[in-house]
């Protein structure tokens, strides 16, 4: 085993190949223990710093926590002096409490005495890093500190280490941690699945689907089997019973990248939630085409029609890029320039970044879509140009509005499994792992996430999963190794993991794929999928995962009255029945060219047999006064007990908030390196936290409260800014009768609610009785 720093000099001068043959002879990328580390199958230990401190966050205790830095080929590992020693009989876990995937590190910046550099794998040291700070691309600070007598040979080495093996040499290239996957072969396919959550990837799993939302007329079809249909959409998809297969195929060309309108979810009303692409306009509708297409979107209610538009007020992936861009900066400085925001500027530069109005915005358009569909007995179609983004967000966030099932932990994976991964969202291109595809880089994802916190903040108690479980796969989307992430459709997934036997195409048939060099290639290892939890947190860490939920009855939801989707019972007459209304910009409209072959049609009449649409928006009142008769027709006599009634979020301004527990985790430790201090000289922040925790001990010292109302009061009006202690009972009945009693409740609180007011009213009470 490596030891001292000669030793650490000969294996730099060696090159990469005979130092990881070196460290694997001397048996550090073994299964046992290298000083503490439990290496897993495959992992090789590349550099290793004895005594070296890791800052704790504030989730973690704050402080400082001794121990030993690695750097493996796809992590850094520090394992603490005081940590247990691992058991080689239990499961290996992939990353620790203590490490971070080599992946999701963004920057490495290094603070020396008086000045800070920011690492490359081209950069030269000149100076002893005495503090290593890692920037990561889940918006996480990691700062580890050198001791005096950690040796300068072993500090520099896994400096340079780490900025070498973190990142590709150049784009496109895969990079090391994905090379240390590949050798844990046998170890990552070797995973059973969680048998409690609906994968949504065989006919079964949709049958399931079907029956536990009751939906009644749709069925589950092969069509797309061999992806021959369509390359983005799934194995298998709910449609309409009366809709053959063989009529399925011909509507496939009139959708882009034929993502024809497709089951989603069915409320406990009636109403089916639907998702589609646009229409192909320069495309001949034949008339059983046109039958077919309209079988489809009305599904199993031949009345009603809404077709929700979401390219018109949701973001676009090019603007969520920006907005996440910028709201990174905020939180963390820009780390080459060591710039921050002033304190007084914050607030409004964090409105500036637009995040917070794309999470209003996508709350707002799912909370309409929820209102729509309690109406029931009417289908709601989804409607995106490429239907593989935001249409994602809007129909996860409707189903965990509405669906408590999708409050729960499993319920939502299960959701996340059929809206997200096997839909055929581009995680792989959204993501960007390998940096080499800026164009089309959008945490679509992760807007997601924030919006359904946004929710679990407002309902915490209707939500069986807590944050932990929300920032958990929020960390998790930045590490290239679980298969969910890394594709960007389930037919890319299956043919990364298995051979693909035949191909079809409409003039040749079925063949067999051609290679240019005579040989297949052979499939790459399977990956895991990231439900599989035990790879990454312990038991004690999924634990916090969940929480129990009680069954009280819901509060009534207040609405900020900007939801469109609430209607008037006092409109005019009913609705064409076969009718199909835009639902867009909050305002519903009967559009000549909603429906590409109605248009086309319109002259030669030659879908008279079908549907009739609605010939003008003269009917659209009525379409408002079917909704609110329906809805009142089936709302109980208490809304408070409606089991239907979604989760509607306050859409104000103070109402949505910053998910600081992602978002400002590293910020304070990005601002301690902002400024090019030693190591042995403290912060700012912490010399004034220092000062108020001394103020603290003086003020109780001198026997004043440390809370109380003579340092918070402000003089003439008898406001406090925080709740003091409850007032003290009198001696004497001579003192109670000298105390004004009607002073007693005039006092209010800024900060604080009337507990005091109650504690007094009872000591009050007992002073009354100890007089009499």
């Amino acid at each position: 085993m490596l030891t001292g720093s000669k030793s650490t000099f000969k294996v730099r001068q060696m090159g990469p190949d005979i130092k990881e043959r070196m460290l694997s002879q001397s048996g550090m990328n073994a299964r046992s223990d290298v000083l503490g580390l439990p290496c897993l199958p495959g992992e090789v230990v590349l550099q290793r710093a004895v005594m070296v401190r890791k800052k704790l966050t504030a989730r973690e205790g704050r402080g400082w926590l001794s121990g030993t830095l690695f750097c493996t080929r796809f992590r850094v590992a520090f394992v603490p002096q005081d940590a247990p020693k691992p058991d080689d009989n239990a499961d290996p876990v992939l990353l620790g409490d203590h490490d971070v995937a080599l992946a999701s590190i963004e920057k490495v910046v290094v603070v020396g005495p008086n000045r800070t550099k920011l690492v490359t794998p081209n950069s030269s040291l000149k100076f002893t890093p005495e503090e290593l700070v890692l920037y990561c691309r889940d918006l996480r600070v990691i700062c580890f500190l050198f001791d005096r007598l950690t040796p300068d040979a072993q500090v520099l080495e896994i400096t340079h280490t780490i900025a070498k093996t973190y990142q590709p040499l150049k784009p496109g290239s895969v990079s090391a941690f994905q090379n240390a996957a590949l050798e844990m072969k046998q170890f990552l396919s070797n995973r059973q699945r969680d048998a409690h959550m609906n994968w949504h990837e065989s006919a079964a799993d949709w049958e399931r689907e079907l029956e536990r939302c009751g939906a009644t007329g749709w069925r589950v079809s092969s069509v797309n089997d061999r992806f021959e249909m369509s390359t983005s959409l799934p194995r298998y998809m709910a449609v309409p019973q009366k809709v053959l297969d063989t009529e399925l195929k011909k509507i496939f060309a009139h959708f882009n990248d034929g993502r024809i309108p497709r089951w989603c979810w069915r409320h406990p009303r009636g109403s089916d939630l639907l998702r589609m692409a646009s229409f192909q306009n320069n495309i001949y509708h034949e008339k059983d085409d046109i039958r077919n297409l309209e079988m489809i979107l009305f599904g199993c209610h031949g009345s009603l029609c809404v077709v929700v538009e979401l390219g018109d007020e949701l973001p676009s992936p090019p603007d969520v890029q920006l907005a996440h861009g910028r709201l990174r900066a905020l939180c963390l400085g820009d780390i080459s320039t060591s710039v921050t925001v002033p304190d007084d500027k914050w607030l409004s530069t964090l409105e500036g970044t637009r995040w917070l109005d794309y999470t209003r915005s996508c709350l707002k358009k799912a909370s309409e879509v929820a209102c729509l569909l309690r109406g029931g007995h009417m289908t709601v179609a989804l409607q995106e140009a490429e239907d593989r983004d935001m249409s994602c967000v809007v129909s996860s966030l409707v189903q965990v509005m509405c669906d408590p099932y999708c409050r729960s932990r499993h319920g939502f994976q299960s959701l996340l499994q059929k809206e997200w991964v096997t839909a055929g969202h581009r995680f792989y291109s959204r993501s960007n792992y390998h940096r080499d595809n800026d164009k089309e880089e959008a945490p679509i994802f992760l807007l997601f996430l924030d919006c359904v916190w946004q929710l679990w903040s407002q309902y915490p108690s209707r939500f069986q999963f807590t944050d932990d479980f929300l920032l958990a796969l929020h960390d998790s989307a930045h590490l290239p190794l679980f298969s969910s992430f890394l594709a960007n459709s389930q037919r890319e997934r299956c043919r990364r993991t298995q051979n693909v036997g035949q191909c079809y195409t409409p003039v040749n048939g079925w063949r067999e794929p051609h290679s240019p060099d005579g040989a297949a290639e052979p499939p790459d290892p399977p990956l895991p999928p990231v439900w599989d939890w035990s790879l990454q947190y312990s038991k004690r860490r999924q634990a916090g995962f969940t929480q129990p939920v009680p069954q009280t009855p819901a509060p009534r939801p207040l609405l900020n009255g900007n939801l469109n989707a609430e209607t008037d019972a006092r409109r005019a007459s009913d609705a064409t029945p076969g009718s199909v209304f835009l639902f867009s910009r909050g305002v519903f409209s009967c559009p000549a060219n909603l429906l590409p072959w109605r248009g086309a049609a319109g002259i030669s009449g030659v879908y008279r047999k079908s549907h009739r649409r609605a010939p003008s928006s003269e009917s659209v009142p009525g379409l408002e006064r079917l909704l609110s008769v329906r809805s009142l027709a089936r709302a109980p006599s208490d809304p408070d007990r409606d089991p239907y009634r979604p989760l509607l979020p306050l859409l104000m301004g103070p109402c949505l908030g910053l998910w600081r527990e992602c978002y400002h985790r590293g910020a304070l430790h990005a601002q301690a390196f902002s400024h090019p201090l030693s190591a042995e000289h403290s912060h700012p922040l912490e010399l004034l936290a220092r000062e108020v925790r001394g103020l603290h001990r003086r003020l109780t010292a001198e026997g004043r409260p440390s809370r109380g109302a003579d340092i918070n009061r402000n003089a003439g009006n008898g406001t406090f800014l925080f709740s003091g202690p409850p007032p003290k009972a009198p001696a004497s009945p001579a003192a109670a009768e000298e105390t004004p009693k009607e002073n007693a409740n005039k006092h209010t609180f800024l900060f604080g609610r009337a507990a005091d007011t109650r504690s007094g009213r009872s000591d009050s009470k007992t002073s009354d009785s100890d007089a009499s």
